[in-house]
Formats: structure tokens, C-alpha cells, sequence
């Protein structure tokens, strides 16, 4: 008799979730019987009540906003990234019923960044400073770059990524939302912000070729920024990229089986059409 396994992905809002699409799909390619993956919806507040109930058939979550710093604070133990972060969209459940945080988004915005040409040395601009700017000042860092430039829309937003950086030795500097444009012309430009709130920058940036530009998002796409910057010939990595990548690690922890990316990135691709 089969095992029955069980993840899901934690969120509110919940439902527009890709992931149930991907890891469904690397578990039939792996065959992996008996598991399953779900969305549930589920409020910051609501995380501990909801992780503390969960039964041994319980492998994994994956947690997206709003609850990755809940995440990280109900885990047993934690990795030294998702530590440094100070936020975790990742939780194992181990042999022994206790849960250990991660945060994939880190080693898979390093990963789909390094696919794109990014080399150590590099100044990036990260664009926002919220929870996504955190994961990106840490890629930042695995990444090799000389330093990193926050350009927040909110004063002292920069200040409170200064524990971010210093716990992973990346040089930091901040400036205002109305130095973007200037700012967009690093090595490497990482869009973390709300849909439509980077839109005015795409007539704005002089584009040079050699940049790389990240946009977490995904939906709709491309983004304005995005099409600009193909159009000035960047290398364009998209949030659909890292949503793969961080479950590809995520599926590793969950599962001990090596995923079968080509399956889940077919399954993804198949589900945006």
C-alpha cells in the first residue's frame, strides 16, 4: 500500500498559485505515488495554528506572502540564509516532527541570475525594499557582487535592510524612488516591486545591453520594464523563472529525490498559455 504524502503552498491570497502545477507535475514524473500538493489559504497570524496541527503525513510547506517571516518564527531550526534573511518560504518537516525553515528564493534567484550571465563583480540595483528585496540582497551576495544599491519608495525603508546585508557581507547603499531611472543602469536590475509601480521606468532607464534585468513578476508579462529592456537588447529574467527555480529546491527537500525540472518547467509552461 502507498503512503500517502502531503504539501502545499500557505497565502493569502492563495489561489492564482503555479505551484501546485509544478510540484504536481514533478511528482508524477518522479513517480511519486501517493503525493500530493495543494493551496491553502492562510493568513500570518493563522501560519502557527495551522503548522502546529498538521499530521506525520505532512512533508513540506511552501509559504509565500504573507507569512515567510511566521514561517521562519515557527520552525524548529533554520538555515543560515533563511537566518540572515530574516524570512523563510520554505518548511521540511523532518523524521522527527520537527520543522526546519529555508529560503529557496535566495539559491534560486542566484541560480536563474548565473543562467543569465551574471559573473562576480557585479553592482546591482534592487528596486523596492521589501520582503523580495531581502532574498535578492542575500543572491546578491552568493552571486559575487561588488554591492548593492535599494532604491525604496519609503523613507528608512533602506535602514531596516542594513541587518540583511551586514549578515551577509554585501556593501549596501540606498536612494530615493526618483533616482530609479539613474540607478536602473547597473550590472544587474532587480524589479521587486508591486505590479504597475515600475511601469514609468520603461521610457526612462537608458538601457545599456550588457544589463540583466530580474522582474519578480510574472503576470501579466511582459511587464513594461521587461519589454524595454528586451528591446535595448538586456538579458530579461522573469518571475515565472525563480517561481521554478525555488520550487525545484523546494521539491529536493520535500521529496530526497533529485526533481525532474524538464517535467515541471513543461507543466508550468503549459499552464500560462
Amino acid at each position: 500500500m502507498t503512503t500517502a504524502r502531503r504539501a502545499a503552498v500557505l497565502g493569502k491570497p492563495i489561489a492564482h498559485s503555479l505551484s501546485p502545477v509544478i510540484h504536481n507535475a514533478g511528482y508524477a514524473a518522479a513517480g511519486l505515488a501517493g503525493w500530493s500538493y495543494t493551496r491553502i489559504e492562510c493568513a500570518e497570524s493563522e501560519l502557527p495554528g495551522l503548522v502546529a496541527g498538521l499530521g506525520p503525513e505532512w512533508a513540506g510547506l511552501s509559504v509565500t506572502m504573507p507569512g515567510k517571516e511566521a514561517a521562519l518564527a515557527v520552525a524548529d531550526a533554520a538555515s543560515p540564509v533563511a537566518t540572515a534573511v530574516g524570512a523563510a518560504n520554505t518548511l521540511v518537516r523532518r523524521p522527527d516532527g520537527s520543522w526546519y525553515a529555508d529560503n529557496t528564493d535566495v539559491g534560486g534567484m542566484v541560480e536563474v541570475l548565473t543562467v543569465a550571465g551574471v559573473r562576480p563583480g557585479a553592482a546591482v540595483t534592487v528596486l523596492g525594499a521589501g520582503g523580495t528585496a531581502r532574498a535578492a540582497l542575500a543572491a546578491a551576495a552568493g552571486l559575487g557582487a561588488r554591492g548593492a544599491t535599494v532604491v525604496a519608495r519609503r523613507p528608512g525603508a533602506v535602514a531596516q535592510l542594513r541587518a540583511v546585508a551586514d549578515a551577509v557581507g554585501l556593501p549596501l547603499a540606498g536612494a530615493g524612488w526618483a533616482d530609479a531611472a539613474r540607478y536602473a543602469e547597473a550590472d544587474v536590475v532587480v524589479a521587486t516591486v508591486p505590479k504597475g509601480v515600475a511601469d514609468p521606468l520603461a521610457a526612462a532607464v537608458d538601457w545599456r545591453a550588457g544589463t540583466v534585468l530580474f522582474d519578480a513578476l510574472y503576470d501579466p508579462w511582459p511587464t513594461p520594464l521587461a519589454a524595454a529592456a528586451v528591446a535595448a537588447g538586456c538579458r530579461v529574467v522573469s518571475g515565472l523563472d525563480l517561481l521554478l527555480a525555488q520550487a525545484v529546491g523546494q521539491f529536493e527537500q520535500f521529496t530526497g529525490v533529485a526533481a525532474p525540472r524538464a517535467a515541471m518547467a513543461a507543466a508550468l509552461a503549459a499552464a500560462r498559455r
